[in-house]
């Protein structure tokens, strides 16, 4: 096995024509996260991003995107936003991680949404967690008629609202694939203010996050595109969801709502209307990315399994890396996954949100894109 290492903007015709049909010869890498187009956006808008390629027989084979810090510590492309990480192979190719790390240059590699069939990784993992997803085609029916079946209720109430929404505010109408910029602002700035209100960290306040978003939103290409949909009430916008497409997957990763619309459901109304639109272009899943939520545990079909851990090879900085993680990582999935610990700390975040905001407000701050 030899292992080459390339910055993704440097990577020629041949290898990213190489890389696309190890996407499409096993449907666990044909998630858009794993596409060469998402390691160049975030190369091009973060340093320190690289491509392992590995070789056999002189023919690429394999392809494990990732970034590199100081020391050698190294983290999957985009960890902290990718929702679907992995080294990218044709079947039956196996690598030794030592190897592997050894020639990225990298005691230690961090993931938190590895794909399963990682084997070679698998020793690392210290943790697994569900990632649910939405077959759009679970029947031969499709899957409105899927979701019908299965939650009655939940199908009835969002018509519901959806025709009250278009009584009070105007015919309703959705935009699977909307090409105007000013849309994508303001899905940032519905989006800062939630993360504000909530007391989690503004991701769109970080300019490298924004200029990834536009960067993505620029993409057509046939492997990853930037699809930003948005649900109006006549002329206004309501809702909006901004993420990468692939041939086969839908991810979901940016959705936000306009707050005065609230009561009714616009961002539950969004996910069914994008799953639709998806399953008649041919999409055939939407990944619906790790995370414990009420909306996705209605919308899922079924969940797949993600790891996070830390692959190392014998080295100081990387026992030290380890060590300092860990508890950091553990505590937090502590927190999650016990709902007497969640809904108090979730309270305690807003509480800490809502003060921030109301800061904010008094001092005139702007949210991404204001002028």
């Amino acid at each position: 096995m030899d292992i080459t290492i390339h910055r993704p903007d440097e990577l020629g015709e041949e290898l990213r024509r190489a890389w696309h049909r190890a996407m499409d010869e096993s449907p666990e890498y044909a998630n858009p996260f794993l596409a060469p187009e998402f390691a160049a956006g975030v190369s091009a808008h973060r340093g320190g991003a690289h491509v392992a390629v590995l070789h056999e027989y002189r023919q690429p084979v394999g392809f494990l995107p990732y970034e590199r810090g100081l020391f050698g510590i190294g983290r999957a492309v985009g960890l902290g936003l990718s929702d679907c990480q992995a080294l990218v192979h044709r079947p039956g190719v196996t690598w030794d991680t030592h190897e592997l790390l050894r020639a990225c240059g990298l005691v230690s590699f961090e993931f938190d949404h590895l794909v399963e069939e990682q084997k070679p990784f698998g020793r690392y993992v210290t943790g697994l967690f569900a990632s649910p997803v939405v077959d759009l085609k679970p029947g031969d029916s499709g899957y409105p008629e899927w979701l019908r079946g299965a939650y009655p209720g939940l199908a009835k109430t969002t018509l519901k609202k959806e025709r009250r929404l278009g009584r009070d505010a105007g015919e309703v109408r959705f935009v699977f694939d909307e090409r105007d910029p000013r849309m994508l602002r303001q899905l940032m700035r519905w989006k800062s203010a939630q993360y504000r209100r909530t007391g989690r960290m503004d991701r769109f306040s970080r300019p490298w996050i924004v200029g990834l978003v536009d960067h993505l939103f620029q993409v057509r290409e046939e492997h990853f595109t930037g699809v930003l949909s948005v649900l109006y009430a006549g002329d206004r916008p309501v809702a909006a969801h901004f993420g990468p497409r692939s041939r086969t997957v839908l991810a979901a990763w940016f959705t936000a709502y306009d707050p005065e619309f609230h009561r009714y459901s616009p961002g539950l109304m969004m996910h069914l209307r994008m799953a639709e639109e998806a399953g008649r272009l041919g999409v055939g899943v939407m990944d619906l990315g790790r995370g414990d939520k009420e909306y996705k545990d209605w919308l899922k079909t079924r969940e797949l399994r993600v790891g996070e851990g830390f692959a190392t090879r014998p080295h100081p900085v990387a026992a030290a890396h380890r060590v300092w993680r860990r508890p950091v990582r553990g505590l937090r999935n502590t927190v999650l996954a016990h709902p007497r610990l969640r809904e108090p700390a979730d309270r305690f975040l807003r509480t800490v949100g809502s003060l921030r905001t109301s800061r904010r407000s008094s001092a005139g701050g702007a949210g991404p894109g204001a002028a």
